[in-house]
């Protein structure tokens, strides 16, 4: 059970317009509820408030787990990952399709992290551009 107040959760659900703030899923016509993530982990001293928290999908939330950094797999330095309470998502990604491709050291990370474009996830954003919800 969460400790995030109801109010808040729906605060950032309806800020976050229903979409994954990482791969920018839509949370209509999946099964499992998003999870409401801290950017900064609690573990990192984050504080739960609306400006450190974002709607994540479950995937994308999993694999962040506790992480605020990653490796660039072009360079492969160490690097933040994106933050969307503090970066705009097309400064750091773009859409090939269904593809979400990492435009900076930080898309690349995360998009690596996050598995952003395993296959499953890729045939969910074929279907969701199928049913007009794919944000691409």
């Amino acid at each position: 059970m969460s400790d995030i107040p109801r109010p808040l959760a729906e605060a950032v659900a309806l800020r976050a317009a229903g979409r994954c703030e990482y791969c920018r899923l839509s949370q209509l016509g999946q099964e499992a509820t998003f999870h409401i993530d801290h950017v900064t982990p609690r573990a990192a001293g984050g504080p739960t408030e609306a400006d450190n928290l974002a709607l994540a999908c479950v995937s994308c939330s999993l694999r962040k787990w506790a992480k605020q950094t990653a490796p660039d797999p072009d360079s492969l330095a160490e690097v933040p990952l994106f933050n969307p309470r503090t970066q705009a998502w097309a400064d750091h990604f773009r859409w090939d399709g269904p593809r979400a491709v990492g435009l900076t050291p930080t898309g690349r990370a995360t998009a690596f992290a996050l598995a952003m474009n395993r296959p499953a996830i890729v045939a969910i954003r074929t279907e969701e551009a199928f049913r007009g919800r794919h944000p691409g």
